[in-house]
C-alpha cells in the first residue's frame, strides 16, 4: 500500500510539473522578446562599423499583438541594413498584419528569403517526429499569399535573394550579396556571389550568404565560395531545450550545438562566421517555446585587422 501511495504521489509530481513547464512554454516563454548582440569582424580593413538586425522565422498568425508590438520596436535599434531569413507567415491571413509589424523596419535597406512557411500553411502532425528526423512536406500543403508578401518587400527597396545575387553600395563598401531558396523544401540553387563591375572588382567589398535553412551542403557552397559572414534561421533554437544543455534537434542537417547563435562554419580548409538565430515564432499547431527565448539579432559587422 505504502508503495502505491508513493507511486500515486509521484505521479501527481510529474503530471503537475509537466502541466506547469506546458503553460510556461505556451504562455510565458514565447513572448520573451530579446535581442542577442554580436560582433563580428568580416569587414575590409579600414572600413566603417556596418550594424546588421537580423530577423526570421516570425510565424506570424493575425491576433498576436505581443509579437506585432515587439517587431515596431526594433526600430528603435536604427541598423543600417535588415537581413529576413525566412518563415514570416503561419497563417493565410497574416500578410496584413506581418507588413504592419515590419513596416518600421522597412525604411531601412534590407534582403530576404523564404522559407518553406512562407510558401504553404503548417499543418497539424504528431509533434513527437520532430524529434525523429528534420520534417518533410509530404503532400501538396495549403499555399499561403507569398507574392502579396514578396510585392510589398520589394516596393519597400528589400532586395529577394531568391537563388539569385545582387550588390549594394554602402558608403565606400559595397555588399555582394548571394540567397538561396529554402533549402528545407529543396530548393536551393546557389548562384554564386557577385563579380562586381569591371572597374570595381578592387573595391572594397564583403560577401554576405544568406538562407532560411542552414543545411550543411548550403554552407559549404557559401565558404567554398568565400563568404565573410553567414545568416540563416528555421532551427528555432531546438525550440524546446533541455536548461544547461541545449538544443535537441534542429530540424535539418546542422549539429544541435550551432542550433542558436554565432558560431565558426568550416569546410576544405575555409572558415566563416555563421550566425543562427532562434527565431522570433513557432508554428502556430506548436506554439511552444522552453530555454529558447525567441530573439532578433544585432550584428555589428566591423573591419577585419590590416594583419588578417
Amino acid at each position: 500500500m505504502d508503495d502505491i501511495k508513493k507511486l500515486t504521489g509521484a505521479a501527481a509530481v510529474i503530471t503537475v510539473a509537466g502541466a506547469a513547464a506546458f503553460a510556461y512554454g505556451s504562455l510565458i516563454e514565447p513572448r520573451r522578446f530579446e535581442v542577442r548582440e554580436e560582433t563580428v569582424a568580416a569587414l575590409p580593413p579600414g572600413s566603417k562599423s556596418l550594424r546588421v538586425l537580423h530577423v526570421s522565422d516570425i510565424h506570424l498568425v493575425p491576433g498576436q499583438q505581443a509579437k506585432i508590438d515587439w517587431l515596431k520596436s526594433l526600430v528603435a535599434l536604427e541598423p543600417d541594413l535588415v537581413i529576413n531569413t525566412g518563415d514570416n507567415l503561419s497563417h493565410p491571413q497574416a500578410v496584413g498584419p506581418l507588413l504592419d509589424a515590419l513596416a518600421p523596419l522597412m525604411r531601412f535597406p534590407g534582403v530576404f528569403v523564404p522559407g518553406s512557411n512562407d510558401y504553404y500553411a503548417p499543418s497539424m502532425r504528431n509533434p513527437l517526429s520532430y524529434f525523429t528526423s528534420p520534417s518533410k512536406v509530404k503532400h501538396e500543403p495549403k499555399a499561403l499569399p507569398w507574392p502579396e508578401m514578396f510585392n510589398a518587400f520589394g516596393k519597400a527597396g528589400w532586395v529577394d535573394l531568391t537563388n539569385r545575387n545582387q550588390s549594394q553600395v554602402y558608403g565606400r563598401l559595397r555588399l555582394d550579396f548571394s540567397g538561396v531558396d529554402d533549402p528545407h523544401l529543396g530548393r536551393d540553387v546557389f548562384a554564386g556571389f557577385p563579380l562586381g563591375s569591371s572597374t570595381g572588382s578592387g573595391a572594397p567589398n564583403v560577401r554576405i550568404g544568406v538562407a532560411h535553412a542552414p543545411y550543411q551542403r548550403v554552407l559549404d557552397s557559401f565558404t567554398d565560395a568565400d563568404a565573410d559572414i553567414i545568416f540563416a534561421g528555421h532551427t528555432h533554437g531546438g525550440q524546446i531545450c533541455i536548461p544547461g544543455y541545449g538544443a535537441l534537434v534542429t530540424n535539418c542537417d546542422l549539429p544541435t550545438w550551432r542550433a542558436r547563435g554565432l558560431t565558426v562554419w568550416e569546410n576544405n580548409g575555409k572558415t566563416v562566421p555563421l550566425n543562427v538565430s532562434a527565431g522570433i515564432g513557432a508554428s502556430r499547431f506548436a506554439p511552444i517555446r522552453i530555454a529558447c527565448r525567441p530573439e532578433a539579432v544585432l550584428v555589428t559587422l566591423t573591419a577585419k585587422s590590416a594583419a588578417t
